[in-house]
């Protein structure tokens, strides 16, 4: 028996841009290239660009919110 797989994070997503939680930097488009962060703070969705995700790696990792660092 098969059965199909939701993606809440999927729905609408196609037509809405990526950017950066932290500096307002944009993708190129969804979904965001490999090297950016996808964080989940306060039950909503946060990407973070390659820069901000490498100056606050620590932070990442320490499961901190973004409001710490």
């Amino acid at each position: 028996m098969e059965q199909q797989t939701h993606h809440p994070a999927q729905q609408g997503a196609e037509d809405e841009a990526v950017v950066c939680a932290r500096c307002g930097a944009s993708a190129a488009g969804p979904p965001p290239p490999v090297t950016w962060t996808c964080s989940v703070e306060n039950g909503s969705r946060r990407y973070f660009c390659e820069g901000c995700a490498r100056e606050n790696i620590r932070a990442i990792e320490g499961r901190l919110d973004s409001s710490w660092w």
